[in-house]
């Protein structure tokens, strides 16, 4: 499968009210990332939550990658920066890699700079909990 640009990107109706407001709150201390994050929100297809195939990655959801440089797999779940862990996994949407995940389908490969200015990528493998999938949204 082609990578995917952020320009088909899907977000909820819901995440992009919730991650607008966290972007104009000034709640991240890195422009460049705030940047990154508001392009993402106005160049994305917005879906209501019962819309979204469970194919996309859309908040709290726990996704299986596999880093392209090291051929590893791992497990992310994208979160709200308050929730973050990176020790467990839970990563900020606000950070490069959770901006890189949010509103991508299986098979997309997100990209994003690691903090040595490196390129960094992860092809998204598969969705292993979306909440909108299991139910757990609010219309």
């Amino acid at each position: 499968m082609n990578d995917l640009m952020h320009d088909d990107r899907m977000l909820t109706k819901l995440d992009h009210i919730r991650v607008s407001r966290l972007v104009s709150g000034g709640h991240d201390p890195i422009l460049h990332a705030s940047e990154r994050m508001q392009e993402i929100l106005d160049r994305s297809q917005i879906v209501p939550s019962p819309a979204v195939p469970a194919s996309v990655i859309t908040m709290n959801s726990h996704v299986l990658l596999e880093d392209e440089q090291a051929c590893k797999r791992f497990e992310l779940v994208l979160c709200y920066p308050h929730e973050a862990n990176a020790s467990l996994g839970k990563i900020s949407v606000l950070s490069p890699v959770g901006a890189a995940l949010l509103g991508l389908q299986e098979g997309a490969v997100a990209h994003w700079q690691g903090p040595a200015g490196d390129r960094r990528g992860a092809r998204v493998l598969s969705i292993l909990y979306q909440p909108e999938a299991a139910g757990d949204y609010v219309t």
